[in-house]
């Protein structure tokens, strides 16, 4: 019987392939940079269960250029403690995408850190490039129900709003 984990990264995976046949890119997988790309195996510091739970329920990613109603998909692994992310986002019709993949390092009271690549294309306009592998921070502010990457103009001066929506959660 599959289980609606299994579902989700089906569809993920799906959406990734989707992705690189309308666009004539190779898809995620099959890029040699992130293909090779390895993450610390070390386990993640959990300081919050309770912002634990909410990524592993998250609900989708958004970068605004592309679509705020339409989120992406985002797939958080457990393997023995340590956590990985791999989130994505289609611009439908169009050639605007976003796509994250590595590791997170700490969950804490209303944040996280990730430590791994961040990629944006073809959006808000086409040629557009803007990838970076470091550490990035995401932080829940104002009481919103997702958190935002901190780091907001990290590429070509424009400001880039990426949120991972979860559902908040009953004290």
């Amino acid at each position: 019987m599959l289980k609606s984990r299994d579902l989700f990264a089906g569809g993920l995976a799906l959406a990734f392939t989707v992705m690189a046949a309308v666009t004539g890119h190779a898809g995620v997988a099959e890029r040699a940079d992130v293909a090779e790309q390895t993450y610390p195996a070390e386990p993640t510091r959990i300081l919050s269960r309770k912002d634990a739970a909410r990524l592993r329920g998250n609900h989708g990613i958004t970068l605004q250029w592309i679509d705020w109603n339409t989120r992406g998909s985002v797939l958080i692994e457990d393997s023995g403690g340590a956590w990985t992310l791999r989130a994505a986002q289609a611009e439908a019709g169009g050639p605007g995408r976003l796509f994250l993949e590595g590791s997170i390092t700490e969950i804490g009271e209303g944040y996280f850190t990730f430590e791994g690549l961040i990629r944006i294309t073809d959006t808000p306009d086409r040629g557009r490039l803007c990838e970076k592998r470091k550490t990035w921070h995401f932080a829940i502010t104002q009481n919103r129900p997702y958190y935002r990457l901190r780091e907001f103009e990290w590429c070509d001066d424009l400001t880039d709003y990426i949120d991972i929506y979860f559902v908040p959660l009953r004290e």
